[in-house]
């Protein structure tokens, strides 16, 4: 009935309700209608001719909506149609050139292939469109949306559609401009002489033409060093755009700029020294020409708040540009700020540009205009939005910096009315801390604005803490604000200046302690941090009264359930054992025990394992006579010696887990270094030896002994022990595996005691004993590893280098695979030490005829580079492609070597692969298409194999890397197909491509609209499958639930991408998710860990 009704004979509001009603059809049951969409096309094409304008925009939209649904059959008839009329002359261009512009917006992919003749005549269009404006935006309009949903196919058109909105930017006709006020000489500029319109739409054109530059900024962050040479520049003198809508287009896509420039910054920090012009070098050029723009609209209201947040982009992108042109900008913001005439948006926004300007640049620049300033901001804390005076209270917290900008040396770094400052700053504050009906965005913010003032000022405002410490005595009794006064709290506690705070110290550790025992796991970390600083700022304040119940606290806290609350609290205790010695009383009967727990788990390790260490020093060292050396010792080692089943792992042969055996020798080494006295560091190593010779012991008591020593040998001379290196090599010769690994890991530890005595000898083994050859080379690896981390002892290793590099030589093809990889490993770390007489040596084996060969030098790369600068980087980066050419060797093992190596590299050290990814990234995608599927029979059995699974799997962990620090570098769209190729991978794949969805949804949102139909069939198919197809084996079901969740979290994230929610695709996709009952409960589980993590990591959404 509702096509029926656009043969025209009902009247024509009773036309334009009909042709709303289908577009909402066509939305929302497209794919229901598909029966009737040949009859629906057929009914609008001829409306595309109305005579009236609102039939034919309508009709636009509602083709629009067909065309998301409809055949390809009858898409491309409607495109013939539409482009037939385009390219014979009629009066209805514009209609026709409207629905491109829908088309192209809707239809995506299938409208790009039409491109290369539809973007020369619509282009054309905009050219010859005379003094017809309307026509000529429409034309814009089209090449702006052909840039944001066909990237792709328009990239050869690109610098074209440039060069045309830089030309139409300009196009103001009935208007001269002040030519002594042109900045830019504007080549782009169309003199048209005489031309006038009473109703000037020439406006219309410029903003179009913004948009379309917008548009290409967002789309093509490679072109960026292009954009800032060619249209960054017009950009700037159109600043001075008459009509206000146009203007701030523009300085929206200014905006955009800076802000394409920000997401690329630290791959242009990190190339910046290897590159002559780089875009920042460019953008550091033009603030010049960008301020002078900007400073006639700084007094224009309607203008001056779209200023600030450009300006706010600038300064984030390039800290400290402006500091040159702040006696400029401060009047600016201060009459903005002051002007009870501007509304709470304009303050806000100026608020925030200040507080952005001073956080980026040095206090000093701001010491001039600080009296106006304060008077301003204290006047927006007294303000009755609470916007306004929570956003103030954010910049007073910066301008704290500013009336004193050091507080190392008081008495000689505070200016001239420091006082008279800090006391009208803290009123003001303290104004709003002490009213307790306002919003609680505010009170967080006083409480953490008087923190800073107390931090940075206490001395000055002595007689003022009387009244403010005890609000925040009471600000931690509520429940509300408890957190944030612990980190204020702990702001003060940091403090250089000597801050007296006795008033509230005695009441406060109670309510500290109080703390430790809630479910709020921030709660606690901020806790425990904030009682450390006390108990080193405020020792002599602190009696053991206070003390002794929070210690009470601590053991419920230590657990490997939370390695990171256990890490502050035994950080705590060791602060305890050194401030307050006395306080150790306690611990053998409370701390301690939990702690032998600790070290017995398989998760302690890192910075938790460096604590526990630091806590058994500490304890030992406080001089309590039950927690000497000799007792804590017979403590660690009481499990090893005498296991018993509360502390032997199940099935397991060893008395305590692998890992404590490290953990437990860790600790013991580190106490018998720096806290025993020399006979009982001579006792403890005679009977570990005596321990280790004896056949009688355990495996157990056995790779005890050899670890601990190897832990003492590390920092200490063992040679005197002349028997020690026969018992190691004796355990060579063990039944057991991990006694073994054990002894080559003594080896090389105790042999960086004594370089010159063990190491002859080890590479003497290495050639000799071929039995032994694998644990040597660890033996070998522990020694370059342990020594190439300090000076002292990379200058008596270099010594060695050479004998030492020929011997890894000869086992570069060696057919064992792990010794392969230790040996490279070593090589990767002695090229660190003398890079130009071996990185030449080792670019020879690349051409080897060995693929053994080729795969330890391709791996041993990896171990060269490293986050941290090296002299080698710069060789490195010459000849870095012909090390991952490799990655096209007729060889699969050597291909997945150099994957791996390459995923290293683009995530420790990406600058040096940046000028090589247009070889190496075709390389890469193509990895990604093997498949070498076989069946392998297990009895009677058949199990499917694919032997390119691994080097897949390589190839997407590189795509993964390599979007997060080359992003500007890829051709976003040739990545996706090779994205939803893997997204109909096995689970593995699958789960990396999630992820990469999920990182490209944050960076490049506008790619994945063009694909979303792509990627929510997949998607669709996931959820459709049981667990025990996606892993018929019964172990993996737990892998099969894990692969849901995660396409369910993308599935979240796409609800992010713009548009997303109005996508048919989409939108039925959802629908079903939730009619699932599976799926809904899926869904809400995910959405509810977003939410925690949200509250947990406020910063990182």
């Amino acid at each position: 009935a509702v096509v029926s009704t656009q043969s025209g004979h009902y009247g024509r509001e009773i036309q334009l309700e009909c042709l709303d009603i289908l577009s909402e059809v066509l939305h929302k049951f497209g794919t229901l209608v598909q029966s009737q969409h040949e009859k629906v096309q057929a009914a609008l094409l001829p409306l595309l001719v109305n005579t009236r304008v609102a039939v034919r925009k309508r009709t636009s939209v509602a083709i629009g909506f067909l065309v998301q649904t409809e055949s390809n059959t009858l898409f491309e008839e409607l495109l013939n149609h539409v482009m037939g009329n385009l390219m014979k002359p009629n009066k209805y261009v514009q209609s026709y050139i409207v629905c491109v512009n829908v088309i192209s917006r809707y239809a995506g992919h299938r409208f790009g292939e039409r491109l290369k003749t539809i973007v020369p005549k619509v282009a054309e269009f905009a050219q010859t469109a005379d003094d017809n404006d309307d026509l000529r935006e429409s034309a814009i309009q089209v090449l702006e949306s052909c840039v944001l949903w066909c990237p792709r196919e328009i990239q050869g058109f690109t610098s074209d559609i440039i060069d045309l909105a830089l030309q139409y930017i300009c196009y103001d006709p009935n208007y001269n401009y002040d030519a002594e006020e042109d900045e830019y000489d504007d080549d782009y500029l169309d003199d048209e002489e005489d031309y006038s319109d009473d109703e000037d739409m020439s406006w219309k054109v410029r903003r179009a033409c913004a948009k379309c530059l917008t548009a290409v900024i967002q789309a093509r962050p490679e072109l960026l060093s292009d954009i800032y040479s060619r249209v960054s520049p017009v950009l700037v003198s159109r600043f001075k755009e008459r009509e206000q809508s146009v203007k701030l287009d523009i300085f929206s896509t200014y905006s955009a700029l800076l802000r394409q420039t920000g997401t690329c910054k630290n791959i242009i920090v990190a190339e910046d020294e290897m590159a002559d012009i780089s875009p920042l070098t460019q953008l550091a050029s033009q603030v010049d020409s960008i301020i002078k723009g900007l400073q006639k609209q700084l007094s224009d209201k309607k203008a001056r708040q779209s200023c600030f947040m450009l300006l706010s982009d600038l300064v984030v992108v390039l800290p400290g540009c402006l500091a040159a042109y702040v006696d400029i900008l401060i009047p600016a913001l201060q009459n903005s700020i002051s002007d009870k005439t501007n509304s709470s948006n304009v303050k806000i926004s100026s608020l925030t540009f200040l507080r952005t300007l001073i956080t980026h640049h040095s206090p000093e620049v701001f010491s001039p205009y600080l009296s106006s300033t304060l008077a301003c901001v204290i006047g927006a804390i007294q303000d009755n939005f609470y916007k306004v005076i929570s956003e103030a209270l954010l910049v007073s917290e910066k301008l704290v910096y500013v009336i004193r900008p050091s507080t190392s040396n008081p008495a000689t770094t505070s200016p001239p009315k420091t006082q008279e400052h800090s006391v009208a700053l803290f009123n003001a504050t303290l104004y709003r801390l002490k009213e307790a009906d306002l919003d609680q965005e505010v009170k967080e913010r006083a409480i953490s604005c008087m923190g800073e003032l107390i931090s940075h000022m206490g001395d000055i405002l002595q007689p003022q803490l009387g009244i403010a410490l005890p609000l925040f005595l009471d600000r931690l009794r509520n429940e509300i604000t408890r957190l944030t006064t612990v980190k204020a709290l702990t702001v003060i506690a940091t403090s250089n200046l000597d801050i007296n705070v006795d008033i509230i110290l005695s009441e406060t550790f109670p309510l500290l302690g109080s703390f430790l025992r809630k479910m709020n796991r921030a709660l606690k970390l901020s806790t425990l941090e904030l009682l450390d600083k006390l108990l080193l700022k405020y020792t002599s304040s602190i009696s053991l009264e206070i003390i002794s119940d929070l210690i009470n606290e601590f053991p419920r806290l230590i657990s490997e359930s939370d390695l990171h609350l256990s890490q502050l609290t035994l950080q705590l205790v060791s602060r305890l054992s050194q401030t307050i010695p006395q306080s150790m009383e306690k611990i053998p009967e409370s701390v301690l025990p939990a702690a032998l727990t600790l070290i017995r788990s398989p998760l302690l390790q890192g910075s938790a394992l460096r604590a526990m260490s630091d806590f058994f020093c500490s304890i030992v060292k406080s001089g309590n006579s039950n927690l000497t050396f000799v007792k804590i010792v017979q403590h660690l080692t009481n499990p090893v010696y005498n296991p018993s089943p509360a502390t032997q792992p199940a099935n397991s042969p060893l008395a305590v887990h692998k890992q404590a055996f490290y953990s437990t020798s860790s600790c013991i080494a580190a106490m018998a270094i720096n806290c025993a006295t020399p006979p009982e560091l001579e006792s403890v190593v005679s009977k570990l030896l005596e321990c280790l010779k004896s056949s009688s012991k355990s495996d157990s008591v056995h790779l005890f002994a050899l670890l601990t020593l190897g832990e003492i040998g590390k920092h200490g001379d063992l040679s005197q022990h002349e028997d020690l290196q026969n018992a190691i090599m004796i355990s060579f010769n063990s039944s057991s595996e991990d006694v073994k690994s054990a002894a080559s890991y003594a080896l090389g530890s105790i042999s960086v005691g004594n370089l010159n005595l063990y190491l002859p000898f080890i590479l003497s083994e290495i050639q000799g004993n071929t039995k032994r050859q694998y644990l040597l080379l660890h033996s070998l690896k522990e020694i370059i590893t342990s020594m190439s981390g300090h000076e002292r002892s990379i200058t008596i290793l270099k010594n060695y280098v050479p004998d030492v590099w020929n011997l890894l030589v000869r086992y570069l093809d060696c057919t064992e695979e792990g010794s392969r990889n230790v040996v490279a490993e070593c090589m990767g770390k002695l090229m660190l030490i003398d890079h130009e007489a071996l990185l030449p040596k080792l670019l020879e084996y690349t051409s080897s005829s060995s693929t053994h060969a080729k795969s330890t030098v391709v791996t041993a790369v990896k171990y060269t580079v490293v986050e941290e600068p090296q002299p080698i980087d710069p060789m490195l980066r010459i000849h870095i492609g012909q090390f991952l050419s490799l990655i096209d060797d007729n060889d699969l093992n050597v291909r997945r070597h150099a994957l791996v190596t390459l995923n290293s590299i683009a995530h420790n050290k990406p600058v040096l692969i940046r000028d090589h990814l247009d070889e190496i990234l075709p390389r890469v995608y193509k990895e990604t298409t093997i498949k070498l599927k076989r069946e392998v029979e297990m009895g009677p059995f058949k199990y499917p194999v694919d032997d390119a699974l691994d080097n897949r799997k390589a190839a997407f962990e590189c795509m993964y890397t390599i979007l997060q620090s080359c992003i500007d570098k890829l051709n976003i769209f040739q990545f996706l197909e090779h994205v939803e190729l893997g997204l109909k991978d096995v689970p593995d794949v699958k789960m990396l491509t999630y992820l990469m969805v999920i990182r490209l949804i944050n960076l490049n949102p506008n790619a994945i609209v063009l694909k979303l139909d792509n990627i929510i069939e997949p998607l669709r198919e996931t959820f459709q499958s049981k667990l025990k197809d996606i892993c018929p084996i019964g172990q993996e079901v737990e892998k099969a639930y894990e692969l849901k969740k995660n396409a369910m979290r993308t599935v979240v994230a796409l609800k992010k991408v713009p548009d997303a929610e109005t996508h048919p695709s989409f939108v039925d996709f959802m629908k079903k998710i939730r009619a699932n009952k599976e799926t809904d409960h899926l869904l809400d589980e995910v959405l509810k860990s977003n939410q925690r993590s949200q509250e947990e990591n406020p910063m990182e959404y």
